[in-house]
């Protein structure tokens, strides 16, 4: 059974930054073939914001640090990205309140509260080619209890970004390219793809 503590969650957006810093450049290529190019660039930022506040704030429970996060993504990233990011991790955080350590059941629930918040505020649906494509599976993994340890979620947000590059884009900038965003990876699905990667070193660290 896995549980999230708040020193886990601060972890978490710590190493979501380590892997966004590291992955920048290939996040801006990306984002250069079908969008504005700015991905990477927006989304460095955003999380080494994120990072610099949550690491040096005291927190009694992980929807505090899931609070925190919200707002300096949704004021640091620029784009599209900033107000999804930003509307996942404040729906978690509003599912979340005040619980000191979280269990699997209950972040299950607070990931499905932000996909829904993200489908809603970006007005889209899976198999569009955006991060909704690595959110939905990705909560139903979570959701379905069964087997979740570290490896297999790499594993689910990897094949599941992988998939996108062969939808065609409806939503955002890449939508203008129609059949030849075919053939590319989504950006916001391989950001979100270290979102869980890093997940899943906190989950083995704590194992």
């Amino acid at each position: 059974m896995m549980v999230m503590t708040a020193e886990q969650a601060v972890t978490w957006v710590e190493k979501t930054n380590a892997l966004i810093q590291s992955n920048k450049e290939y996040l801006t290529e990306l984002d250069q073939a079908i969008g504005d190019g700015d991905h990477g660039l927006n989304m460095s930022r955003g999380f080494q914001e994120a990072e610099a506040k949550v690491s040096s704030s005291e927190y009694e429970t992980v929807g505090g640090v899931f609070k925190d996060t919200a707002t300096v993504l949704m004021s640091k990233i620029g784009g599209a990205s900033g107000p999804l990011y930003g509307t996942a991790f404040l729906k978690m955080s509003m599912f979340l309140r005040d619980k000191p350590s979280v269990t699997q059941a209950d972040f299950a629930e607070a990931v499905e509260e932000a996909l829904n918040g993200m489908k809603q505020r970006g007005k889209a649906e899976q198999g569009e080619k955006t991060m909704i494509d690595v959110w939905h599976p990705v909560a139903d993994f979570l959701k379905n209890g069964q087997n979740v340890n570290a490896g297999k979620l790499v594993e689910v947000a990897e094949q599941a970004m992988e998939g996108t590059k062969d939808t065609v884009a409806t939503k955002g900038r890449a939508a203008y390219l129609q059949d030849r965003s075919k053939g590319h990876i989504d950006p916001g699905s391989t950001s979100s793809f270290y979102l869980f990667q890093a997940l899943a070193d906190v989950w083995e660290e704590g194992e």
